[in-house]
């Protein structure tokens, strides 16, 4: 392992001795940034902040608050990186991941990496790390990858990419066509549907089954279609018993002349009182394999429950579906068009794209200017 690919953060005992039941963390735990010696991304510091580590009877919680500075230090354009961080593999809660989308770091650029989360792992009776931060992968320009992609990292980056470049397009043609007061407009939308979307929790377990007490019915699913998806939605059917859906079972058929490995369903939910609500995507499993032609199921043996973000239980009284992200065999991902989007109706309630919102943050915090500039930048 080289050097600059390496890098170790030692938690003095000092520190150690101010955290709570500190006297059960061994003083000589590091944090490692591991990467491999071909990585086209190398560390240049690591800020470990206001990271800290509590002994809580037989478990250690680990809060992280880390900034990473890494360098582009491959031969291509850097698009996205997520990285897989491990506290314990196989302890629920060990570990998770961080992803960075709509990057345009070019070769020797260096970009931030921050890390905010908790994970929990048994407590360490030896020496070693408390926490590993590994490559999980590296999105290029041309959309090749590098990695292990243990976390699928390679089809999401690649889905955030296809997205970021269509809402580039699409934000680039309201300046080409009615100038920066268009553009502005644009963004104003922007804003006003990212703090007017409702938002939705959903838990997903596969194999589990409804746990409250409401009798429950069969509901039928809806679908909205776009007429460019290479998988179309048949028919869908659930059990539903107020805020949880049980065994969902959705037969799509694959259009396209390609094999398809993996099906991604957006989720829409109208409650008693008809108010729409994103609940997420929800995805096939990854040994979907449709040849052309081909009918398959997802999603069976599943139990779903579903809460507003303010916690409030919502009774669901219908769902419609939306095929929302499709990988064929050889890797290449579809994603809706903007004007499929818009013109279902779904704009308005589905989740805007990372880069939609880079960019619409960018408008806010800097100005019309600033975004202009950044649009130019692709």
């Amino acid at each position: 392992m080289s050097t600059r690919n390496r890098l170790a953060a030692v938690l003095f005992a000092g520190a150690l001795a101010a955290w709570p039941q500190s006297d059960a963390v061994d003083p000589r735990s590091t944090l490692h940034i591991t990467l491999p010696e071909d990585s086209p991304i190398s560390v240049v510091s690591a800020d470990w902040g206001e990271s800290r580590a509590t002994a809580r009877g037989g478990a250690m919680v680990l809060d992280l608050r880390t900034s990473l500075s890494l360098r582009n230090s491959g031969q291509a354009k850097i698009r996205g990186v997520t990285l897989l961080v491990e506290a314990q593999d196989v302890t629920p809660g060990g570990k998770a991941s961080v992803a960075v989308p709509s990057l345009d770091a070019g070769v020797g650029d260096v970009f931030p990496v921050r890390v905010d989360m908790r994970l929990m792992r048994p407590l360490q009776s030896g020496t070693g790390p408390l926490v590993t931060i590994k490559l999980d992968g590296v999105l290029f320009d041309d959309l090749s990858f590098y990695g292990p992609n243990e976390l699928n990292s390679r089809r999401s980056m690649r889905a955030w990419e296809m997205e970021a470049r269509r809402d580039r397009q699409y934000f680039k043609a309201i300046l080409e066509s009615r100038g920066p007061e268009g553009l502005r407009e644009a963004f104003l939308s922007s804003v006003a549907a990212l703090s007017s979307r409702p938002r939705m929790d959903v838990r997903f377990a596969r194999g589990g089954r409804a746990t409250n007490f409401e009798a429950e019915h069969e509901l039928q699913f809806a679908f909205l279609r776009f007429p460019d998806s290479p998988v179309d939605p048949i028919s869908g059917v659930a059990r539903a018993s107020g805020s949880e859906i049980r065994a969902p079972r959705i037969d799509v058929k694959n259009r396209s002349k390609r094999g398809v490995s993996y099906v991604e369903i957006g989720w829409i939910l109208k409650d008693r009182n008809g108010r729409q609500f994103l609940a997420g995507s929800v995805p096939s499993s990854d040994g979907l394999d449709l040849a052309p032609g081909q009918t398959g199921k997802i999603l069976e043996s599943t139990s779903l429950r579903f809460s507003s973000a303010s916690g409030r239980i919502v009774d669901i009284q219908g769902v419609t579906g939306y095929v929302s992200q499709v990988e064929f065999d050889n890797g290449e991902i579809w994603i809706p068009s903007r004007s499929s989007l818009n013109q279902s109706g779904l704009q308005g309630v589905a989740a805007p794209s990372p880069e939609e919102q880079r960019l619409t943050n960018i408008y806010v915090k800097k100005g019309l200017e600033a975004v202009i500039q950044e649009l130019r930048k692709f």
